[in-house]
């Protein structure tokens, strides 16, 4: 198996790393930490001009047609800038679902948007009650004569404040009462009865929790045809766990790099602390930590089109043991710094605190084991 770059992939990443290091300095970081937005809409307008929002989407609707290995090289580059915009929220989760469940109309009348960055999306799925399984659904979705009445909750909804559009899932019921499958609808932002509740999240970006009181929507608000859309949610949700690990993957290296350079700086009884053979020993280990993961977020993407209970234990594994190396190098990280790596004056403590929020999105690493465990067994 080849696994070395094409040369399309290989401009890819260098034209993200070249964004990311002009335009993601601490200032900047900064500057998004405290804007009620979370992020700068002229950086999602460059976005769109360097082609990375039209990345994963099919041609006919004017994307390029790349994959997961494509979109995890461009989110280790975000990983090592930071960066807040809603680039997952957006284009691994929203756009995927509409490409996978939408009707042809729907598609391009969405994904067109997406592409030139005209259309933010979020999706609304996760429940207080759910635990991480994506099979709880209790929002519903009953069918009226003018189309569909949605009443629930949703929690931790990625960016759902700066949506346009919201994909909401939900149990359908129709005329015979619950009908067992799960729709996904799409809700214009600003329709009455939705009420968003915003917040910032651990390490940068924004989430907010979503009350749905009795929202009435029109009857091609539900995507696709009827059909479940569980199978639809556990591919996206697997194919994000594998952007936001290789995003972890970029975050740690930075970790890596920035202790090793201040260990070397870092002088301590007339000598630099890289000089004391116990810290170049915590330094290998943080380097065996990463590359580990850097392994496990590659193999979750090049399993992203394999069939479901494959692609389901890679991404379950890459997610478990990613969080596990990226709490490892996150804490030695802050630890060689000494009592300077929890100030606001270095930017470890923010690299530390969006890898803490990594490890319990869509799941921490107990309840991936646990999965990845259950999947082997039904294989």
């Amino acid at each position: 198996m080849d696994l070395n770059l094409s040369d399309e992939q290989k401009l890819l990443r260098e034209s993200a790393e070249r964004f990311v290091a002009q335009s993601y300095d601490a200032d900047h970081r900064r500057k998004m930490a405290n804007d009620p937005l979370g992020f700068s809409p002229s950086v999602w307008k460059q976005f769109a001009e360097l082609g990375w929002l039209a990345l994963p989407l099919p041609e006919e609707f004017g994307g390029l047609g790349g994959g997961a290995v494509e979109i995890g090289i461009l989110m280790e580059t975000f990983g090592r800038g930071l960066v807040s915009e809603p680039y997952v929220a957006t284009v691994v989760l929203g756009a995927a679902l509409i490409a996978r469940c939408g009707t042809a109309e729907q598609k391009q009348a969405s994904l067109p948007k997406v592409a030139d960055g005209s259309l933010k999306l979020a999706f609304a799925h996760s429940e207080r009650a759910a635990r991480f399984d994506l099979a709880k659904v209790t929002t519903s979705a009953n069918k009226t004569a003018q189309g569909w009445r949605l009443a629930g909750s949703k929690t931790a909804v990625l960016d759902g404040h700066a949506a346009d559009q919201i994909i909401v899932s939900a149990h359908i019921h129709d005329h015979r009462g619950p009908s067992g499958r799960i729709g996904l609808f799409l809700v214009q932002a600003t329709t009455p009865g939705l009420v968003i509740s915003d917040y910032p999240r651990l390490g940068g970006g924004r989430a907010c929790n979503i009350e749905l009181f009795d929202v009435h929507l029109p009857e091609d608000a539900l995507l696709g045809d009827g059909q479940d859309a569980l199978p639809a949610i556990e591919c996206t949700i697997d194919r994000a766990m594998a952007a936001l690990g290789a995003e972890a993957v970029g975050i740690m290296q930075t970790l890596l790099e920035t202790t090793l350079e201040y260990t070397k700086i870092r002088r301590q009884f007339g000598r630099p602390l890289s000089a004391n053979q116990v810290i170049r020993h915590r330094l290998a280990d943080m380097a065996m930590q990463v590359d580990e993961a850097r392994s496990m977020a590659l193999r979750a993407a090049l399993k992203a089109d394999s069939p479901p209970v494959e692609r389901a234990r890679a991404a379950s594994g890459a997610k478990a043991k990613i969080g596990k190396c990226a709490r490892f190098v996150g804490e030695q990280s802050i630890q060689l710094h000494g009592g300077m790596g929890v100030t606001e004056e270095l930017e470890v403590g923010a690299y530390f605190k969006r890898l803490v929020a990594f490890d319990t999105l869509f799941g921490g690493s107990a309840h991936h084991y646990a999965r990845h465990a259950e999947l082997g067994r039904r294989a």
